[in-house]
C-alpha cells in the first residue's frame, strides 16, 4: 500500500500548477480549496519539500516542486494513456467532457452531434456551456472548445480545422420584388441593408476575388443588429439585403422564405476550429467528440459551389 499512498494529493497538486491557483483547482476537481490544500500539504509533509512559494496575492513553484511537477506529469501522462487503452478496448467512452461552445452555432450545428454522441454512449457525460465569450480553457477547465475566425499562435493549445463559414448575401422575395435584385457590387449602393455588429455606420461588405484578393461592397444600412438570428427574421421580413452564415441561412433558402443573392460572389474566410490543450495524450473520448465534428460540421459550414476551403487551412494540426 506504500506504492499507492505516494500518488496521495499529486492529483491536486498538478491540478493546483495548472490552474494556477487551489480556489481553481478545487473548481475543476469539485472540492473544496480547503480539502485541496490540505491535499498538497499532506503531499509536501510527506516528501519532506516545500512545492510552492505562497504569498496572499500569488502562488509559484519553488525549483523542487518544478522538478516534481514535470516528474508528475510524466507519469499522470503514463496512467491516462494506460486508462485511454482500456477505454478503448472496451470502445465505451465514460466519464465527464467539458466543451464550450458559441451560442447560436453550437446549438444549431454542434449540439445535434453531441447528443447523438450522448445517446450512442449512456456512459459519456457531456457538460456543456453555450457562449460567444472566448473561455479560457486550461483556466476554466474545458476539454474542447469550437472557435470561430483565426487562431492566434499558442503552445498551450491544439486546433483542428473544421471548415469555413461561408457568409451569403440573400434577401425575401417581397424585397426583391418591390427594390429589384442587385446584380454587382456596386448595385449594393442602392438597397437597404440589415448589418452586423453595433455600429449602423459600420456598412461594408468584404468580399475576395478568384485572385484571394479583397473586395468592398458598400451598402446603405437600414438595420444594425448584434445577432445574426435577428438578421434573419428582419431580412425574411422584407426590410433588405443581409449576410448570414449558409448554415443559418440554408433551411431559408429551401423554404423560399430568402433567396441566395450574388450567387457569384464569394465572402472572406472566417474558419471555425476545433480546440484543446496541448497534452502529450488524448482520451480516446475527447478524440471520439472530434471525430464525430469532423464527420459532420464540414458539410454544414460550406455552401454549394463553394471553392474547396483547404487552402486556407493555418491551425496547428496534431
Amino acid at each position: 500500500m506504500a506504492g499507492f499512498d505516494r500518488l496521495t494529493g499529486v492529483a491536486a497538486f498538478v491540478c493546483a500548477v495548472e490552474a494556477g491557483s487551489f480556489s481553481a483547482a478545487a473548481q475543476r476537481m469539485n472540492l473544496s480549496r480547503s480539502a485541496v490544500g490540505k491535499s498538497i500539504a499532506r503531499l509536501e509533509a510527506r516528501i519532506g519539500v516545500r512545492l510552492f512559494q505562497r504569498t496572499t496575492r500569488s502562488q509559484s513553484l519553488t525549483d523542487d516542486g518544478q522538478l516534481f511537477y514535470e516528474r508528475c506529469l510524466a507519469a499522470l501522462g503514463e496512467l491516462e494513456a494506460a486508462e485511454d487503452e482500456l477505454e478503448q478496448g472496451r470502445r465505451e467512452p465514460a466519464g465527464r467532457l467539458r466543451i464550450t461552445l458559441p451560442a447560436l452555432f453550437g446549438r444549431r450545428c454542434v449540439a445535434p452531434v453531441l447528443l447523438e454522441l450522448a445517446q450512442r454512449y449512456p456512459k459519456l457525460e457531456l457538460e456543456v456551456a453555450f457562449s460567444d465569450r472566448v473561455s479560457d480553457l486550461i483556466e476554466e477547465g474545458y476539454d474542447l472548445a469550437i472557435r470561430s475566425g483565426a487562431l492566434p499562435d499558442s503552445a498551450a493549445l491544439v486546433g483542428r480545422y473544421l471548415g469555413v463559414q461561408h457568409m451569403i448575401v440573400c434577401a425575401a422575395p417581397s424585397y426583391l420584388a418591390a427594390r429589384g435584385t442587385p446584380r454587382t457590387l456596386a448595385d449594393l449602393a442602392g438597397h437597404d441593408g440589415i448589418v452586423y455588429g453595433r455600429d449602423i455606420r459600420s456598412a461594408q461588405w468584404r468580399f475576395v476575388d478568384v485572385a484571394g484578393g479583397e473586395l468592398i461592397g458598400a451598402i446603405r444600412p437600414c438595420l444594425c443588429f448584434d445577432d445574426i438570428e435577428a438578421m434573419a427574421g428582419a431580412a425574411i421580413a422584407g426590410i433588405g439585403l443581409t449576410r448570414l452564415p449558409y448554415w443559418l441561412a440554408a433551411e431559408h433558402l429551401q423554404a423560399g422564405t430568402l433567396v441566395h443573392v450574388l450567387p457569384e460572389t464569394r465572402s472572406s474566410p472566417f474558419p471555425v476550429h476545433v480546440v484543446w490543450a496541448a497534452s502529450r495524450y488524448l482520451p480516446y473520448k475527447v478524440r471520439l467528440v472530434i471525430d464525430a465534428l469532423l464527420a459532420r460540421l464540414p458539410p454544414l459550414l460550406t455552401a454549394p459551389g463553394s471553392p474547396s476551403p483547404a487552402v486556407l487551412l493555418t491551425a496547428q494540426t496534431p
